[in-house]
């Protein structure tokens, strides 16, 4: 079994400021055999990790979490861009033609973007959603998403959804495959994964957010 970070964001996503490096140390420090960067509509930061990560012990799996009109999708195994802005199936369409998985992250989070706030899961060709999200408030959402999962034999992950390196590796996945990419989609798509690991520390993300969002106007 390998322990996997499906879902972590870098200084590529408008929203983070984690260089990959940092990224990395986290990873190792936490024993994650693999590892997504996830950046917001880009891949970016997957060029950029999949070049530190060659002749290392981790596996970076190439993604993307991409905005369609109504949330956000994972593109996870896809190396190029995917336009922004198109419908739910047209984006999950697209991951299919570059051979990704369409993985749904924080699917019932509404004030995320999550998909299943305004899509019904039987009209799209889903692969697989997270019910571990490392961020959350009371939990509610990815009670729901894992709900679904057991109802709907979904592939249910746990991810960091890390937006500061720190919290990379909060909430992961254990995932029973061989160390390479295309083993790795194979095992997601069969359910061969688990999701495991603690919610992101409220006070440290709060902390994070202050600092991120309101000191910098005084730099």
């Amino acid at each position: 079994m390998l322990k996997m970070d499906s879902h972590i964001h870098s200084e590529y996503s408008p929203d983070s400021n984690s260089r990959i490096d940092d990224i990395l140390k986290t990873a190792q420090k936490r024993d994650l055999d693999i590892i997504a960067i996830s950046d917001h509509n880009t891949v970016d930061g997957t060029g950029e990790v999949l070049q530190k990560t060659r002749n290392t012990d981790i596996l970076a799996i190439p993604s993307i979490e991409i905005s369609s009109t109504q949330g956000h999708i994972l593109g996870f195994g896809c190396e190029e861009n995917i336009p922004r802005d198109l419908s739910p199936q047209d984006t999950i369409d697209r991951i299919h033609d570059l051979g990704g998985l369409a993985i749904i992250p924080h699917p019932y989070c509404f004030y995320r973007h999550g998909l299943l706030c305004k899509s019904d899961y039987k009209d799209l060709k889903i692969d697989a959603i997270e019910t571990k999200n490392a961020r959350f408030i009371v939990g509610y959402c990815n009670h729901k998403a894992k709900k679904l999962s057991e109802k709907e034999n979904l592939p249910g992950l746990g991810a960091s959804d890390a937006h500061y390196w720190k919290f990379v590796g909060d909430c992961y996945s254990m995932i029973d495959c061989e160390k390479d990419i295309d083993s790795v989609l194979k095992a997601i798509k069969k359910g061969n994964v688990k999701a495991q690991g603690k919610g992101t520390n409220n006070i440290l993300l709060s902390k994070y957010l202050f600092e991120k969002n309101f000191l910098k106007k005084f730099d």
